[in-house]
This record gives structure tokens, C-alpha cells and sequence, in this order.
């Protein structure tokens, strides 16, 4: 089909007027876009942002999940877990994946997320030198050099690899970092059409830690993995400077329950905590968002007065490589946001949003867990394991990160 055609059908045709102030290699780059992108999908995906959250919990039946408490193990039980784990990771078949596409623009920092300096003691770090650290730690530990995946977005690529470079990776073998890229997904404005950013291009966004498995397989990370012989890959998240990226407990647990999927939980600190929390969806092992939990639900407690849904999805999340290859020929469903977005309008001029005014979509990495019968879930201590750096003040702040960080090292 045509690219007017194209435009045409689904009433996105606004974009040959900008095309009219488009250069031959810009209009040339703005077709090759439009041939690409899946309108059909972006049709629907409209349609369900026109839902709320309410229209869409209501199609599901929702349940508590269960989970294993690392404190409440015995002595017994906590050390053959933590064997079989520790025989996976000295063999050399664990490897760990980092989500690293965002910018640091929340906490007032130019570039990406994972270049931000930490004032942690004794020295600064930056976040992605605080996640090496417990790599290199591990790797002390059990004898091996475990490969460290790390996923870009086309917006922090190449300032990120340039970044590493520039520090000499750390003093890490530089083929022991592999750097990938996710994809992108064109921004909707409240009216359905797609927008366009200064360069004259479709304005798209990163479409979120769900196309991991995805962005995997494309990049043919999945079959270098196999070929190293790795099993088993955890994934966690830059911005979080207690993240364990080599638990051998996690491992050890996953395995003895005959799961191929496995992920930590922290307690809620409230009902109304803005964290998505672990339960079953349709009978699936899933996680739903704070946003899209109804407040009966967030607030309903069981006999002894605890939350019915209290784990905390905190992004540690454990897959066997079988589990891996299957998420990579899924379609995971969309989520929409609200957000701003800064465009060209028809005159050519920017305009600079205040307020939400265009629709993003993610496909978020939980939603993988549906496609399993059930996973593991290790309850752990906040204070050991998520001290997590979003705002530039307040809660989830370097502020707060720093004394978690600081005293979980006994470094105050």
C-alpha cells in the first residue's frame, strides 16, 4: 500500500502538510517511517487509552500469589536453596541484563540515567559503577566473568557506550559489557494522531522494558547467550543502587520449585504506595500497577490484618533462557501513559507542552509472567534491596538512596 494510502486509511493524513516543509532526505526518512509503523496497532492502542483503568481490571480476576519469605527459611532450607544457585553461577551459566534507556532528566542530570554520580562513601560513584561493583564482587567470589548485558534506547546508545569509554569500562573486560538497543513506538496527541518532533521525523519514544525479550533475539543476544552456555539471566534496573545482580538464593529458589521465571518482592509500605504489586491474573503469575488497582482492592487484608496484595515489584527478575526464547516470539499487550510531549506544529514552529498532552505506550516486562504457569518470589528487605533514584528530592531520591546505600555498607 502507498504511503498517501496508508495515511489515508487511518486518518493520519495531517502529515503530508508537514511534508510540504520537509527537505528530499526528510520526507524520504518520514515515508520509510510510515511504511513501517503498525497503524492498526496504534488504532487500538488509542481506543484503550479511551478506557480507564477500572473497564480494564474488571475483565480480570485477580488473586493473591504466593511467595517465600528469605527470613522466614530455615537454616536447612536457606543453604540447599543457596547451593543449587551458587553450583549455576560458578559453572558460568548466569548472566545479568541491565535496563538502562532513560535520561536522567527527573533528577535535573543531562544524559543518560545510569551516568548520574551517586555521593555515596567513601567516594562518588556513578550508577552504572555501583552495579558493576556487585558484579565484580560476585565474580571474585565464585571464580567467574559474568557477561553484563546492557539495554539502550536510540536516544542514550551511543552517549552510553561513549560514556564507558571513557572510563575504560570500569577497568572490565570490555567483551564481558554487550550493549543493545530497544525499540520505539510512535507518541499519540489526545485526537488520535501520530505527532512530529523538530527533526521532521514521527515523534516516537522508547516502548518500554517489555520489549526486552524482543530486543534480545533481534540483536542475536539470545543465541550468543546459548552459545556461552548461560542458563539463567537476571534483569534488574539501573536506578536502583542496592540491586543484587548475582543472588544465588533467587537462583537456588527458582530451580527448586520447577519454575522458569523467578522475581524479588519487597513489602508494601502502605496500601496506597505507588508500586505495582505481584498476584495472579486469570490464574497467571502477573503484576498490576498501582494505577490500575482499584482502592477496595489496594486497601483488602486477610485474617491476620496483612495486605492481601502486598509484594512490591521491585525489577529483579530472574529467567531461565527457555523462558527467554518463548517471551521473544510473544506480542506482550501495550500500557498507556499520559505524558508531555513537545512537537512541531503546522506552522513549524514547537510548541513546548506543560501539561500531558500525547499518549506513550510501553509493554511492561511482567507482562511476560502470563505466559507461565507460575513463578517464584522471594520476599526481601527494602532496606537491603531497593533504594531506588527517580526524583531529584523526596521520596526515591539520591538523598534517600545514598543513606540506604551508605548504612546497608555500614559506611555512615
Amino acid at each position: 500500500m502507498d504511503y498517501k494510502e496508508i495515511l489515508k486509511k487511518y486518518d493520519q493524513e495531517h502529515i503530508l502538510k508537514y511534508m510540504d516543509m520537509m527537505d528530499e532526505e526528510q520526507k524520504a526518512n518520514c515515508i520509510k517511517q510510515i511504511e513501517t509503523i503498525d497503524f492498526e496497532q496504534l488504532k487500538n492502542l488509542y481506543a484503550l487509552s479511551k478506557k480507564s483503568n477500572e473497564e480494564i481490571v474488571e475483565s480480570l480476576i485477580i488473586e493473591h500469589m504466593e511467595f517465600t519469605d528469605k527470613y522466614k527459611l530455615t537454616e536447612e532450607q536457606y543453604d540447599e536453596i543457596k547451593k543449587l544457585g551458587e553450583d549455576v553461577i560458578k559453572a558460568g551459566k548466569y548472566a545479568v541484563i541491565t535496563t538502562a534507556g532513560g535520561q536522567g532528566t527527573r533528577l535535573g542530570h543531562t544524559g543518560p540515567k545510569g551516568t548520574f554520580l551517586v555521593d555515596i562513601k567513601p567516594e562518588p560513584e556513578y550508577l552504572f559503577q555501583i552495579i558493576l561493583d556487585t558484579i565484580k564482587r560476585a565474580n571474585k567470589k565464585y571464580g567467574v566473568t559474568i557477561t553484563w548485558y546492557i539495554m539502550t534506547s536510540t536516544e542514550n546508545d551511543q552517549v552510553t557506550r561513549d560514556f564507558f569509554e571513557e572510563h575504560n569500562y570500569f577497568d572490565y573486560p570490555k567483551d564481558k559489557i554487550v550493549f543493545f538497543v530497544q525499540d520505539n513506538m510512535p507518541l499519540l496527541n489526545e485526537d488520535g494522531k501520530v505527532m512530529i518532533n523538530k527533526k521532521f521525523e514521527i515523534k516516537e519514544a522508547s516502548d518500554g522494558n517489555g520489549c526486552i525479550y524482543k530486543a534480545l533475539k533481534k540483536n542475536g543476544l539470545l543465541d550468543k547467550m546459548k552459545q556461552e552456555g548461560t542458563e539463567w539471566i537476571f534483569v534488574g534496573s539501573v536506578d536502583n543502587v542496592l540491586v543484587h545482580m548475582v543472588d544465588p538464593l533467587l537462583v537456588g529458589l527458582t530451580i527448586k520449585e520447577n519454575n522458569l521465571i523467578g522475581s524479588k518482592s519487597i513489602i508494601k509500605s502502605g496500601p496506597h504506595e505507588r508500586v505495582g504489586v505481584f498476584c495472579k491474573k486469570n490464574s497467571k503469575p502477573g503484576i498490576i500497577e498501582y494505577s490500575e488497582m482499584p482502592e477496595e482492592m489496594a486497601e483488602e487484608t486477610d485474617e491476620e490484618g496483612e495486605l492481601v496484595f502486598a509484594d512490591s515489584n521491585i525489577v529483579c527478575h530472574l529467567y531461565n533462557i527457555k523462558a527467554m526464547e518463548q517471551l521473544a516470539d510473544v506480542k506482550l499487550p501495550y500500557h498507556s501513559a499520559h505524558k508531555k510531549a513537545d512537537f512541531m506544529q503546522l506552522d513549524g514552529e514547537m510548541f513546548k507542552a506543560t501539561e500531558p498532552n500525547a499518549y506513550k505506550y510501553e509493554a511492561f516486562i511482567f507482562d511476560g509472567f502470563s505466559y507461565f504457569d507460575d513463578m517464584s518470589v522471594l520476599r526481601v528487605k527494602r532496606e537491603e534491596e531497593f533504594a531506588p533514584i527517580k526524583n531529584k528530592e523526596g521520596n526515591d531520591s539520591p538523598e534517600t538512596a545514598i543513606a540506604l546505600y551508605n548504612k546497608f555498607w555500614n559506611l555512615d
